[in-house]
């Protein structure tokens, strides 16, 4: 009797805790289903229709004419090769300038620099810096007023195709300065897994080079931690929408707008080869990272002969150099477009090529303020609950690892980054069919959660590793004092993390604030944000009022970055240690 008395106590804490268990249990198959079924609903709500299969338009016989049809449609061949090369080139971009930069200077002060840039450069949306681009590099651009008439001789701006140009040069370079920050924060989030320090200075001391040493020692196991994220950089590149409607070509357009285009078209026979498009956007995507995997494995193969020579590579100071040039060029590329942007919202009458505008004035932030208003409203809302339902769910199925023991497995991972493996035109399009057919399309709802699929993998990338870094000492002197796994969920976990879970919220904002696809088709036009009215005067009309959407849209991210930096800040102002470390 009294040893079983004894022993009570030991029982019921495992038995709460097993109970704790099952509840939590609901937050990694909410995780799941938000990941993987609205993706395999899309793929499958396209597939229909591109055989075929569309009832409500009286197809109900499966056949192989919609593909046809875009074998046949004008241009179809050149849309193509423009997604293709627009997601292969800005990989390949973006990884050289990201690995040799990190190569060149990792662990130095100008290092530090760049890693402390980074949340400000990733804010910036897509849309914002492919505005702020465009306004460089146009022919009547500021570059071009900057070297007029002294230098280029121009007293007009030249008949030059730079934006929108045929080759899709501008749409790629839109996109590689807006995907090296993303690169590089998943590069240092992944560097102290590979113990990058002792690595370097092993090769170091074996005479070495600095970029010789990192590339050899560091980057093969780097890489296995980068080639998720660098797929997703893929898939995106090839079927983005917002950067091309701004920067690339349209005689013909790349895939992904053409696909817009035939979605929106009043004639509804379109469907089907919108359909038969989204499908081969998605197998031009995967034909695109197999021919990824084809280069690793040719680059794989002259690496390892080059290890093998014995060279040790130790005058690299031109590569360093031209490694910091080139990531110095991307950033303040970004900086640069949004200073552009912030002149162009302000001038006045400014005539080509004057450097400066005649006069500055606010009465075009006057004319955005009254008509922006609803679209601000409905992107703070969508952005709102989207990031606050992301962070919800991600600290739940990370509590629940926590609590099991349990470990990311690559499967788990693969699930993570699946919404963004998938071309966003390829399932969203079938998504919005699907909808259509239950009536669900339109609603905020709805909308919300397109959102929440894109944004909760970042939320729970950017929580993972401070969830994981913490030290599960604190939690086990708890549980010793008789302190509750809920208790120590929400009386240190939480305190401690304030301010990384401030920040998985902003960055899960800043994503949603960026995304034009889910709210345009999902949407159905019914909740115009700040971002769909930016992309909307892509087509034409006046810069000021361009300039200035775009600003708005490019300040929300600082603002939601700006809000999670202060709460932190004021809700431990009299604890000194959790304001510097939360």
């Amino acid at each position: 009797m009294g040893a079983a008395l004894r022993s009570w106590p030991i029982i019921s804490t495992q038995q709460k805790l097993e109970r704790s268990r099952s509840r939590l249990i609901a937050f990694p198959i909410a995780v799941l289903a938000l990941l993987v079924l609205p993706v395999i609903a899309g793929l499958l709500g396209a597939a229909l229709p591109a055989f075929g299969y569309l009832p409500v338009l009286g197809l109900e016989d499966f056949s192989l004419e919609p593909f046809v049809a875009l074998v046949g449609a004008p241009g179809i061949g050149v849309s193509l090769a423009l997604s293709l090369c627009a997601g292969l080139c800005t990989t390949i971009l973006a990884f050289l300038v990201v690995m040799g930069f990190v190569a060149a200077w990792h662990g130095t002060r100008v290092f530090r620099v760049f890693r402390r840039l980074i949340a400000p450069l990733l804010s910036v949306p897509h849309a914002a810096a492919a505005f702020g681009l465009a306004f460089l590099i146009a022919p009547s651009g500021l570059l071009m007023r900057a070297l007029s008439p002294w230098a280029s001789g121009f007293e007009r701006p030249p008949d030059w195709l730079i934006v929108h140009d045929p080759a899709g040069l501008a749409m790629t370079a839109g996109l590689v300065v807006k995907e090296i920050p993303f690169l590089f924060l998943m590069a240092l989030a992944a560097l102290p897994q590979v113990e990058a320090e002792p690595r370097l200075k092993m090769a170091r001391a074996l005479g070495y080079g600095r970029v010789a040493a990192f590339l050899f020692s560091v980057l093969p196991p780097l890489y296995a931690q980068l080639r998720l994220p660098i797929f997703a950089i893929i898939a995106y590149a090839c079927s983005v929408v917002d950067v091309a409607l701004i920067l690339g070509p349209t005689t013909p357009a790349p895939l992904a707008v053409r696909i817009l285009e035939w979605q929106s078209d009043p004639n509804l026979s379109l469907r089907s080869l919108a359909a038969a498009g989204a499908l081969a956007q998605f197998a031009l995507a995967f034909f695109a990272i197999c021919l990824w995997l084809a280069l690793e494995w040719l680059i794989a193969r002259i690496g390892a002969k080059l290890m093998a020579s014995g060279h040790r590579f130790r005058r690299d100071g031109f590569v360093r150099h031209l490694a910091g040039a080139t990531m110095s060029l991307a950033g303040g590329l970004v900086l640069a477009g949004l200073a552009t942007l912030v002149l162009w919202s302000i001038a006045g009458f400014w005539a080509f090529p004057d450097i400066w505008p005649n006069a500055l004035t606010f009465d075009t932030w006057r004319s955005v303020g009254a008509t922006l208003g609803g679209p601000l409203d409905n992107a703070l809302l969508i952005a709102g609950l989207s990031s606050a339902l992301a962070v919800v769910l991600a600290l739940g199925a990370l509590e629940y690892e926590t609590r099991t023991g349990g470990t990311t497995t690559t499967r788990m991972l693969v699930a993570l980054y699946l919404p963004l493996l998938v071309p966003q035109i390829a399932f969203l399009f079938g998504l919005d069919m699907l909808l259509v057919s239950l009536r669900l399309d339109g609603w905020l709802l709805a909308v919300i959660l397109a959102h929440l699929v894109f944004v909760f993998p970042y939320v729970l990338l950017s929580l993972s590793q401070p969830w994981h870094a913490l030290d599960p000492r604190y939690a086990l002197i708890a549980r010793s004092l008789g302190r509750s796994a809920d208790a120590v969920f929400w009386k240190i976990r939480l305190p401690m993390l304030s301010r990384a879970i401030a920040t998985a919220t902003a960055l899960g904002f800043a994503v949603s604030i960026s995304l034009y696809l889910p709210t345009l088709l999902i949407g159905a036009g019914r909740w115009p944000t700040v971002t769909t009215e930016a992309v909307a005067l892509s087509s034409g009309g006046d810069r000021r009022i361009t300039a200035a959407t775009a600003l708005v849209q490019a300040f929300l991210p600082f603002l939601g970055f700006g809000l999670a930096a202060l709460v932190p800040a004021l809700l431990f102002r009299r604890r000194a240690a959790m304001r510097a470390g939360g």
